[in-house]
């Protein structure tokens, strides 16, 4: 099905609704995180516009009734000029769709976005912040630097009166100096997850304690520090396994080399490599991992670990510490701690009534938190509501 043209596209009452441009670097990563919002737009009665770097998810996005629009821009660049070009090109593609909200996903496609915006005349602007990266994981003097640029550009230049902020978390609203209860902020539960999709099932036999890590194989997610905390929880008796799900992000500078990846595959660690499954490996496992070192929205694996009941081992960093709450969802530990984590795995493998616990209170904070798809599309519709 293809979206009729803006001007035919009407709401139940009749009324034109606002031509919906979202811009993402990447369209696999609109396809694992913002269908639902997609397709609840569309829905709604928005022509809606995805504009993204084409490669396999062409077909799951039109399948929302959204317009696919292939924009080549390369998220690893930091380039200026290659930033500048790439908005150049974006503007041109916004004016001719006639687009009335550029709905700008993560740093780059906020940047690139809303300079397209800023060069189309379009003043209706959302700024879904999906987290930091690594500028907001450094803790030096070139990340605070970074930040305090960022800053600056997004509540300057690239800000209207009719700019409207998404936050996975309220520690991002603050970090760009807003108030997280302004009514220009938005927190909403990450991209939401569907329960009846990640179904709660029984937990596998213990012992041994099954823990699973399902990520994007990056430094910044703390796999190092979750190997590290696993042989050193087995050195010192606790019966445990760690399984990691997930491959390198190529266009990723803090990608693991896949040798790395495979020389830990050793003493109760094994990597599994990507996984289509995921659902499959969080069902054979007890407890869900994610020992990350910041920069974070509000990460999709803890949402789907919650959702599928399962304790978490989380870092105290932005957007884990928003879903899980520290021996209640699971525990919170320091980042970069492997000794902090050990502990914590083995507290967890030598208490099972307890795992089991955490895990029925985290599919509960799913369901009544706000962390569902409806919670989150009705927020973003409202949003929508508001700026037309």
């Amino acid at each position: 099905m293809q979206p009729r043209d803006a001007a035919e596209r009407a709401g139940e009452d009749g009324t034109r609704r606002a031509h919906v441009a979202f811009v993402v670097t990447e369209d696999w990563f609109f396809a694992s995180h913002f269908l639902p919002m997609a397709r609840a737009a569309v829905a709604a009665g928005h022509p809606v516009s995805v504009i993204t770097r084409v490669r396999a998810h062409r077909e799951a996005i039109a399948a929302t009734g959204a317009r696919v629009v292939a924009l080549e821009a390369e998220r690893s660049s930091l380039n200026p000029m290659a930033a500048g070009y790439a908005a150049g090109q974006l503007a041109a593609i916004l004016k001719a769709l006639k687009a009335d909200i550029v709905h700008c996903i993560a740093l780059r496609g906020i940047l690139v976005g809303g300079a397209a915006a800023m060069l189309a005349g379009i003043p209706s602007r959302v700024y879904a912040l999906t987290g930091l990266g690594l500028i907001g994981a450094r803790q030096d003097r070139a990340g605070l630097l970074a930040r305090t640029a960022l800053r600056l550009l997004i509540r300057g230049p690239l800000e209207t009166a009719r700019t409207r902020y998404l936050f996975e978390n309220p520690d991002d609203a603050r970090l760009l100096g807003l108030d997280p209860e302004s009514p220009r902020v938005t927190v909403i539960g990450g991209a939401g997850i569907d329960p009846e999709a990640w179904p709660a099932t029984p937990l596998p036999p213990h012992p041994p304690l099954r823990i699973a890590l399902t990520a994007r194989m990056l430094w910044s997610k703390g796999i190092d520090t979750a190997v590290q905390a696993a042989q050193r929880a087995r050195a010192e008796g606790a019966h445990l396994e760690l399984s990691l799900y997930g491959a390198p992000d190529p266009s990723n500078r803090r990608a693991i080399p896949d040798a790395t990846l495979r020389d830990w595959s050793r003493d109760g660690v094994v990597w599994h490599g990507a996984t289509d499954d995921v659902a499959g490996a969080l069902a054979r496992a007890h407890v869900a991992c994610l020992p990350s070192r910041g920069g974070e929205g509000l990460p999709r694996a803890l949402l789907e670990a919650a959702a599928s009941g399962r304790a978490i081992l989380t870092t105290d960093v932005p957007g884990c510490r928003t879903l899980v709450r520290d021996g209640i969802e699971g525990l919170i530990v320091p980042p970069d701690d492997p000794a902090a984590l050990a502990a914590a795995m083995a507290r967890l493998a030598a208490d099972p009534a307890l795992v089991a616990r955490m895990g029925a209170a985290a599919r509960a904070r799913v369901i009544t938190g706000g962390f569902t798809e409806a919670a989150v599309t009705r927020a973003v519709l409202r949003l929508y509501a508001d700026l037309a």
